[in-house]
């Protein structure tokens, strides 16, 4: 009876979430997304394994975009993963900032001077 054993002893986390800076960083591009007129809903789902932030033109397709944290693949290609609407991984990486730099890129408009 004098032994006491801690409720959660030698398990790991119970599921893969974003941080408050990878969300930042992720809700910040999806404002600047529905500003433009080209997203208009999304969805986070946390897993075991992963975490996804999926953008949806309309809430009744596909997901135009995933953005997947996958912490196993750390070492190896990097946790972050961006995916398609297809499923087709467009890019991997370390970093969630560079990662997201091709969406970033459809937020620019040429002016004329």
């Amino acid at each position: 009876m004098n032994n006491v054993t801690p409720l959660f002893a030698g398990r790991g986390p119970t599921q893969v979430i974003f941080d408050r800076h990878e969300l930042n960083h992720i809700m910040s591009l999806y404002g600047r997304m529905v500003a433009a007129g080209l997203w208009r809903d999304y969805a986070v789902d946390m897993n075991r394994d992963e975490a996804v932030f999926s953008a949806f033109r309309r809430a009744s397709e596909r997901p135009e975009i995933r953005v997947v944290k996958r912490p196993e693949l750390r070492a190896r290609q990097g946790q972050y993963l961006l995916l398609g609407e297809a499923g087709a991984v467009l890019r991997r990486g370390h970093e969630l900032p560079p990662l997201l730099a091709p969406l970033e890129r459809k937020l620019l408009k040429l002016v004329e001077v």
